[in-house]
């Protein structure tokens, strides 16, 4: 199957992945940490096979294999999501939010925000120091904040198509 993907400022290009690139995502959102081994005996592969697949998934940036952290054990007590509304071209607003450190996900969307920003802070003062940079940062119009109360649901093993 052939998937679209496209990223600001580049051509289009077209991407395959397989029914056994899909099944080594699975085991990857199980378990990163698996081995070439192990995950080749869960495909049918041999460790080489499984490896050059690996490479050639996460080199082509399909997958990243990261390691997932708790913030709140790391010190970073506030977590929030902004809905922001831009006056200026959303690219370049969404460009200058990336360069904050405390922005770990940044969404353009088409809904009642033209951008949706997760952040991460350490503690309230950071937070407060954060949202009134943001709002101040050129091209920005509305800013509302949504503070995270708790999280319920988390799971990175959403579904490979």
């Amino acid at each position: 199957m052939s998937h679209r993907v496209a990223e600001p400022g580049s051509q289009i290009w077209f991407l395959m992945i397989d029914d056994l690139d899909r099944e080594i995502i699975k085991h990857l959102q199980t378990d990163g940490r698996m081995t070439y081994s192990q995950l080749g005996a869960e495909v049918g592969l041999s460790d080489a096979a499984a490896r050059q697949r690996v490479n050639r998934l996460t080199n082509q940036g399909v997958i990243d294999i990261v390691a997932v952290t708790d913030p709140k054990k790391l010190g970073l007590g506030v977590q929030a999501l902004l809905g922001i509304r831009v006056t200026d071209d959303v690219r370049k607003v969404a460009i200058d939010l990336e360069a904050l450190s405390d922005t770990v996900y940044i969404v353009m969307t088409a809904g009642r925000f033209d951008l949706i920003v997760e952040v991460v802070c350490r503690d309230t003062d950071g937070f407060v120091e954060l949202t009134s940079s943001i709002r101040s940062m050129p091209g920005i119009d509305t800013v509302e904040l949504m503070p995270y109360l708790g999280i319920t649901k988390q799971t990175y093993d959403w579904g490979v198509g």
